[in-house]
């Protein structure tokens, strides 16, 4: 698998840190005691994007970073609502820049897939910007394998590639597992994934009547609004409470554990929440483990969908 490594060679951690409640959930001191914490468990990877927070999140992680910059990866996103044409593209990234404090980014990201633009175009302007040492590798994010790979032959004509997606992934949300995690094997592409909480689903805070997005954001509550989710969520906990462990550590080094070797984003409104996560970067997870847990929710039909073949 492609191996992310900061401007002096330093290997992104196994956990990644994600920004997305800087400026937001999280007020300035707040992100700051985040980052910090992130720092102290050897977190080097840290992933924002253009569209978070109306910039706070981009702004806030620019400040902090500018001491140890050369140690870490760090990733941003564009082409999330205006679409993926060049002009975009490189609008959106000059403003990353500089609210990043930065002349180059480690990681730049397309956020989602944008069927109104050709590939060309878009892939033009990310050579363009690597050519120039602007950025070293390109990310996609929310994309289907096909859609990947699809890319991945436009990018060979520019004479660069596809080096990190960003799927959703987590113990109630498995799709990546049918087609994403064997092709970036196959195709060593290293795998960034988003949620390994389910929102929040699977710390069991929901099933003990708190409030968190599932019950605030109605986006998240239809994306997590099957009842089998629950139930398994609930089971989940209950097997974190029988093995003494956070089920935020358990959910995170789950997600961590499959044989792709994924590197989940983690993130939090505090450092209080944040810290069972971080316990995922140290915490083993056995085989046996692996398997038990994986049993509490359905596993995928095979890509062919021939069952007998899973």
């Amino acid at each position: 698998m492609t191996q992310l490594i900061s401007p002096n060679g330093t290997p992104a951690s196994r956990l990644t840190y994600g920004t997305m409640q800087f400026g937001d959930a999280a007020d300035a001191a707040a992100s700051r005691a985040m980052y910090d914490a992130a720092r102290a468990a050897k977190i080097t990877h840290f992933d924002t994007a253009y569209v978070y927070t109306d910039g706070a999140s981009e702004t806030l992680l620019g400040q902090m970073v500018q001491r140890e910059r050369d140690d870490l990866v760090i990733a941003t996103k564009a082409a999330f609502a205006e679409g993926s044409n060049s002009q975009y593209i490189l609008k959106q990234f000059d403003v990353s820049r500089q609210r990043l404090q930065l002349d180059m980014i480690d990681l730049f990201y397309l956020h989602r897939f944008d069927d109104d633009t050709p590939l060309e175009d878009t892939f033009a302007a990310l050579a363009s910007l690597q050519q120039q040492g602007k950025i070293r590798y390109i990310g996609v994010s929310n994309f289907a394998a096909w859609q990947v790979m699809k890319a991945q032959a436009v990018a060979a004509t520019f004479d660069t590639r596809i080096d990190v997606i960003q799927p959703m992934y987590n113990l109630v949300k498995r799709q990546a597992e049918v087609e994403i995690m064997p092709m970036c094997m196959d195709q060593d592409i290293a795998i960034v994934p988003y949620s390994p909480l389910g929102g929040g689903l699977l710390t069991g805070k929901y099933a003990r009547g708190e409030t968190g997005r599932l019950t605030e954001n109605d986006m998240y509550a239809a994306r997590y609004g099957q009842s089998w989710m629950h139930e398994t969520a609930r089971n989940f906990s209950a097997l974190a409470d029988d093995l003494n462990v956070a089920p935020a550590t358990l959910a995170v080094s789950w997600a961590a554990a499959h044989p792709s070797a994924p590197n989940p984003i983690v993130s939090g409104r505090s450092a209080e929440q944040l810290a069972p996560s971080l316990l995922a970067e140290a915490y083993e997870m056995t085989p046996e483990l692996y398997a038990r847990i994986a049993a509490l929710s359905p596993t995928p039909a095979p890509a062919t969908d021939r069952l007998e073949e899973a």
